[in-house]
């Protein structure tokens, strides 16, 4: 499963940059590897299966995190 580096906005509002995507050195899960674009900066993973779900709002179904722009 590929993911477009880029800006995503996660479903509670707040935009982070993919930088990304690496592997669990031991269990070879793909992660996302993305950075909050707010507070710190700070450098996150989350399992990539996860980054690119659907869920469940409002009886609703969205995506955890929507693609906004590429980044260069």
């Amino acid at each position: 499963m590929n993911l477009a580096p880029g800006i995503y906005k996660h479903y509670k509002g707040n935009l982070y940059e993919v930088i990304g995507v690496a592997r669990h050195s031991e269990t070879e899960e793909m992660m996302a590897v993305y950075k909050t674009l707010y507070g710190d900066f700070s450098l996150w993973v989350r399992p990539l299966a996860m980054f690119t779900e659907t869920i469940e709002r409002d009886g609703k179904a969205i995506a955890r995190f929507e693609f906004i722009e590429a980044t260069a």
